[in-house]
């Protein structure tokens, strides 16, 4: 893709860059573990150029999976795969260690249980992404329905406004069959403590700080082209 020098590219040609970028990291003959969102769709789509050339996938959410199987890509189900080489997903925020925010798309949960399953987490975003400190962008904890509201105040406690995510004017309802919390006013300088900290309070399915699951190379869509950061 190339443009001049007085027109800068779109988010959406960022995007699409960044998803062409991560098929250098894809194994021939290899299962791929592959994400969930708008950044992720360009990297499925760029996939299907070299599907005969892998096994196949798994997926992170039910769209990713229906995504990759309307492309001619086979989808495994994780417990049929006892490690993946890569997985490939984007990020809502990421700091300049490698400490992601996501769960943007609602897929968190899976998308952490992927991404403990590979060997080694590619990021592909744009370059608005990234931060000095995670807690830009609302936080996303995926939660038991019944514990929202104390978990809500848990979070009030140390300063965070929790709002329950909806969808059509009720609550929106995961692929795990449970709800969302977005958190905002947070400002998250320790994010292996803070990941730590709220995944222990009961009703937490998965809390949407990737720490202990960072990226280990982040491929970053800027006006200057791809940039790569290795954490």
């Amino acid at each position: 893709m190339t443009t001049s020098a007085t027109t800068p590219l779109t988010q959406d040609e960022l995007k699409t860059l960044v998803g062409q970028a991560a098929l250098q990291y894809v194994t021939p003959g290899t299962i791929v573990g592959v994400g969930t969102g708008s950044t992720v769709n360009k990297f499925i789509d760029a996939l299907a150029s070299m599907k005969a050339q892998i096994k196949g996938a798994v997926s992170s959410s039910e769209a990713s999976t229906q995504r990759l199987k309307a492309l001619g890509i086979e989808v495994f189900d994780a417990n049929t795969v006892a490690e993946l080489g890569v997985y490939i997903d984007g990020a809502d925020e990421i700091d300049g260690q490698g400490h992601m925010v996501k769960g943007g798309g609602a897929a968190l949960t899976r998308e952490k249980i992927v991404a403990a399953q590979s060997k080694q987490f590619v990021c592909i975003v744009d370059d608005s992404k990234l931060v000095d400190a995670l807690g830009k962008f609302p936080l996303p904890v995926e939660v038991i329905p019944m514990a929202a509201q104390r978990i809500s105040a848990q979070f009030a406690a140390m300063g965070g406004q929790a709002t329950l995510r909806l969808k059509d004017g009720q609550p929106l309802v995961t692929d795990n069959g449970q709800h969302i919390l977005d958190v905002r006013g947070l400002h998250i300088t320790d994010p292996l403590a803070f990941e730590s900290q709220v995944n222990q309070w009961p009703g937490v399915v998965t809390v949407g700080v990737f720490a202990f699951q960072k990226a280990t190379v982040c491929l970053m869509g800027t006006p200057g082209g791809v940039k790569t950061f290795k954490y």
